[in-house]
């Protein structure tokens, strides 16, 4: 399912114009991004949470050239820890 997809989903759930779904769904997605740059998480209970994680600066090995060593940079990362409803409904088909 694609970001289209879903609009046309929720619309039909909700009763709303898909315009209306989109905007939602885009403000959702601002507002996780925007709260996540923060330092913060968002916490969807039952559905799970979204934070960010620091990766910290390691050194690797270059697929290219595997004898040769690289340093690869800190870097923040997006992070989703499923919560229980989410789990317990994929669990049971």
């Amino acid at each position: 399912m694609n970001k289209a997809d879903l609009i046309d989903s929720l619309s039909a759930k909700v009763g709303l114009a898909k315009k209306q779904v989109e905007d939602l769904l885009d403000a959702f997605e601002s507002t996780v991004i925007s709260t996540l740059k923060s330092g913060g998480e968002v916490t969807l209970t039952g559905f799970g949470t979204f934070s960010s994680k620091r990766r910290e600066a390691r050194m690797g090995v270059n697929p290219q050239r595997p004898t040769e060593k690289i340093q690869i940079p800190a870097v923040t990362v997006p992070k989703f820890k499923a919560g229980k409803t989410l789990k317990d409904s994929l669990k049971n088909p």
